[in-house]
């Protein structure tokens, strides 16, 4: 076994393949990947629309599986372990809010079953959220207050990584600010944060590291590159 010491993941090899949309040979989305993931501060996955961030992403709770190599998780392959122990410890939040019916009290609840609103409220604050929302039906919250309620749920179940898949996309700009600023706060606890975005600027106010996706490969990058090249 490889040994990743101040990795929370390693990928080793991997390969992920999609059917051509055209009917021709299945094209490689990632292409024998070698990348470690940092468990410090906050790594976006930067690149175009397609290049496989997404798919980068969903392979490191298990939700997509590579057709070769490894993925490991604390220098443990994912293939042996439990998956849903590993997206208790490694939650995501998707790019569109998904709320479930009922009260912001009813969405927590489905994580945390055996809290209460003290807990429930000390996590919306967490999210820079009111707590007298905890009886609001989800349905009502704004798109920012509601990306927010997810995060919180997600939170509920105490991870030790979070997974973020272009969580702002679909925001203004002050609702965006708001999210960004929980998160650094977040991973400023200790959280590890691993950020899907396509936006540069974005990237240059949060990431601590970044992986560029294209072509099928990953590879470093610094952020005021980015900010630099695409203004």
């Amino acid at each position: 076994m490889v040994d990743h010491p101040h990795a929370v993941f390693a990928l080793e090899h991997v390969t992920v393949r999609r059917p051509d949309p055209d009917g021709g040979a299945d094209r490689a989305v990632l292409d024998e990947v070698d990348i470690e993931i940092s468990a410090a501060g906050t790594t976006v996955l930067w690149g175009p629309s397609g290049a496989g961030k997404t798919t980068l992403l969903r392979l490191l709770n298990r939700l997509d599986v590579p057709d070769s190599g490894v993925v490991r998780y604390r220098g443990t392959p994912l293939d042996d372990l439990d998956p849903l122990a590993l997206r208790r410890e490694v939650g995501m939040v998707f790019q569109r809010p998904t709320p479930f019916a009922g009260t912001v009290r009813d969405n927590l609840r489905v994580a945390a079953p055996d809290a209460g609103d003290e807990a429930f409220g000390s996590l919306l604050e967490r999210v820079s959220l009111p707590r007298e929302v905890l009886g609001r039906d989800a349905d009502t919250l704004s798109g920012g207050e509601l990306q927010r309620m997810c995060l919180a749920r997600t939170l509920a179940v105490r991870p030790q990584v979070l997974l973020l898949d272009e969580p702002t996309s679909a925001l203004d700009a002050e609702p965006v600010r708001i999210f960004e600023r929980t998160v650094a706060d977040l991973a400023g606890d200790g959280l590890t944060v691993v950020w899907v975005s396509h936006d540069a600027q974005q990237v240059g106010r949060v990431a601590d590291q970044v992986l560029e996706v294209a072509d099928g490969h990953v590879h470093p990058r610094a952020a005021a590159e980015l900010e630099d090249e695409h203004p």
